[in-house]
């Protein structure tokens, strides 16, 4: 793997400022991280593209253990490779990139864990791992349903990347919770097309156990916007009504159980919360994510 490395010019060390707990070299790490600061397609409030730096500097408010799942990343062995350079003026190249990354962590046998950025970050790493996995199933948090063919004419947008995801796994792999957003026509194709729970986690049990029976890969994506804003205003685009922080970490307790294969954390622009709360929960939600797959795997 070494030498693929250096064939693809690729070298990767740890970030000069690290997501704290994640101190391991490459060669060791079960786990990746990495950013992906791109927002050229957000359709409301822009900033997206600061969130994986903000969260790497503001998780040293945070401790490495977790009370919540009694577990500290300091036991386990994660990489930060810091986020990536991204072409904001192409869509296509900014994806090419984070499925290129996401391709390297995936062939030496670790775990891609990509913090967005805007939500069509997930398109780039969705592509590797389907690559890779056959019969990948996604797991969705978000308001949005995100299932527009086009927004404004660009097919490439962040309210459009699950019907990209869509047209890579197929009918009945996309399983979608907390949506309370969209035209309808997105809820129209997804009643054909997609499993969505609306509004809450409803359902989510019995889906993991499902997919826990039939032992399938899940990619797991997460926008934060699923948080209500009272919890999580720093976001580009808030809907009313969401889940709290609580409901959010029991829900991602319960999908560590299925065989996560690939997982992003997305959409905090954290200059939209100037309290820096919105921030703070980000990092709270990302560790808990790590501490819930690394336990799990």
């Amino acid at each position: 793997m070494k030498d693929g490395l250096k064939e693809m010019n690729i070298d990767l060390k740890r970030n000069v400022e690290n997501f704290i707990g994640c101190e391991a070299s490459f060669e060791e790490a079960s786990m990746v991280v990495f950013g992906a600061p791109f927002d050229s397609t957000t359709s409301f409030r822009p900033g997206a593209r600061f969130g994986s730096a903000a969260m790497r500097h503001e998780s040293f408010g945070l401790e490495t253990y977790s009370p919540y799942q009694d577990k500290d990343l300091l036991d386990y062995k994660v990489f930060d490779s810091g986020d990536l350079e991204l072409c904001f003026g192409s869509q296509e190249m900014a994806l090419k990139d984070i499925e290129d990354r996401t391709r390297v962590i995936l062939d030496a046998g670790k775990l891609p864990l990509l913090i967005g950025g805007e939500h069509l970050v997930t398109l780039g790493s969705v592509r590797a791992v389907a690559c890779k996995y056959d019969n990948l199933h996604i797991i969705h948090f978000d308001a949005h349903a995100d299932l527009r063919d086009e927004y404004l004419g660009v097919g490439l947008s962040h309210a459009c990347v699950m019907r990209r995801c869509h047209e890579i796994v197929g009918d009945g792999r996309i399983h979608q919770f907390c949506i309370r957003s969209g035209e309808r026509e997105e809820f129209l194709f997804a009643k054909e097309h997609t499993d969505m729970h609306k509004f809450s986690f409803e359902g989510l049990k019995e889906l993991v156990d499902k997919l826990v029976k039939e032992n399938v890969p899940v990619y797991f994506t997460i926008d934060l916007d699923c948080l209500d804003p009272s919890v999580f205003p720093g976001t580009g685009t808030p809907e009313a009504g969401g889940v709290t922080f609580i409901q959010l970490l029991e829900a991602i307790k319960l999908v560590a159980k299925t065989n996560i294969v690939g997982a992003d954390v997305n959409e905090l622009a954290p200059m939209l919360d100037g309290s820096g709360a919105s921030t703070a929960v980000a990092c709270k939600v990302l560790r808990e994510l790590m501490l819930a797959i690394l336990q799990s795997a």
